[in-house]
């Protein structure tokens, strides 16, 4: 293998990105992988924080971060790493530059570093682009353990709203598996298939007392909603399940009127990961200088997060 790749990097004058030919292949430290990109993920507004992740003047100028993950096969491993194999398929969960000190993070480059813990094995049956698009799920999980302290031996009730929603559907057996109590909303006839993947009650989606009815249930003590709809709608029956005193609110996209369903209670605390579906853009490493930069500067008005295959 050659010690270089193609990678789009920050531009010597501290701004915008150019793709260099000859960015040199990061070596991974103990507990890391190295994954050969195939398809990398992100949304709107990451295209303004990958500024700051590019180093300018930088003698071996690092890629840029990737936003929302980024899939790929295992082309190294570091020492330690015990979970994975050269030649694995895997998803990795990914918000920026890998390492801390930034010289050898980001995504946007035909070969990435991994956490050994922040990455997934992908099924056979599945392509690297689908993968990508459930990265947002698996990073709700993770922000909802580091709220909780990362314990994830306890019994907390977690409310998903959109219980048959596909990232629903896992968050509420990620929730199950880590060890806290998912509870859903979901239309009556699908309550059977959310049991089935962990919920252990289930709230009638189109009743007006859907919110109210939960926070019964939970005697007036929930702490966390994941709303995976995050409409009005949603979000204000969120706010009703909630119990009193501090608890929080976390969707995958603002509704329309957040901020005034937001100052209704002063006590829950609200934030967004902008998620609203999936579009595929093609061109590759190539295309994604250009695509940046419209994103950066609103040329592209897109509520989606992107996929874009690096590799056929």
């Amino acid at each position: 293998m050659s010690d270089t790749m193609r990678a789009l990097v920050g531009a010597d004058t501290g701004s915008g990105y150019h793709l260099a030919q000859d960015a040199p292949i990061p070596v991974p430290p103990p507990g890391m992988l190295l994954v050969r990109v195939h398809s990398v993920g992100f949304n709107p507004p990451d295209a303004h924080k990958t500024v700051d992740y590019l180093p300018s003047n930088a003698a071996a100028p690092s890629p840029a971060g990737g936003g929302c993950g980024f899939a790929g096969t295992v082309a190294g491993l570091g020492e330690g790493v015990t979970r994975f194999q050269v030649g694995d398929r895997v998803l990795v969960c990914s918000f920026g530059p890998v390492d801390t000190d930034m010289s050898n993070g980001g995504a946007f480059a035909e070969f990435a570093l991994a956490e050994q813990d922040s990455s997934y094995r992908v099924p056979d049956t599945m392509d690297f682009a689908e993968a990508c698009s459930i990265a947002m799920g698996l990073a709700a999980i993770d922000q909802l353990s580091m709220m909780h302290g990362g314990d994830n031996n306890n019994t907390t009730t977690v409310l998903v709203s959109g219980g048959t929603t596909p990232t629903g559907i896992m968050a509420t057996q990620l929730l199950k598996m880590a060890g806290y109590t998912p509870i859903v909303t979901c239309a009556p006839a699908d309550n059977a298939l959310c049991q089935e993947y962990g919920a252990a009650a289930c709230f009638d989606s189109h009743s007006p007392a859907c919110g109210a009815d939960a926070r019964v249930h939970t005697d007036n003590s929930l702490l966390y909603a994941l709303d995976f709809i995050a409409d009005d709608i949603s979000m204000k029956m969120c706010y009703e399940a909630v119990g009193s005193g501090s608890s929080y609110y976390y969707g995958l996209k603002k509704p329309a009127n957040a901020i005034a369903i937001k100052y209704t209670r002063r006590d829950v605390r609200a934030d967004w990961r902008l998620a609203g579906g999936v579009q595929i853009l093609g061109g590759g490493l190539d295309n994604l200088p250009a695509a940046l930069e419209d994103l950066k500067t609103g040329s592209m008005h897109n509520a989606k997060t992107l996929i874009v295959p690096l590799m056929a």
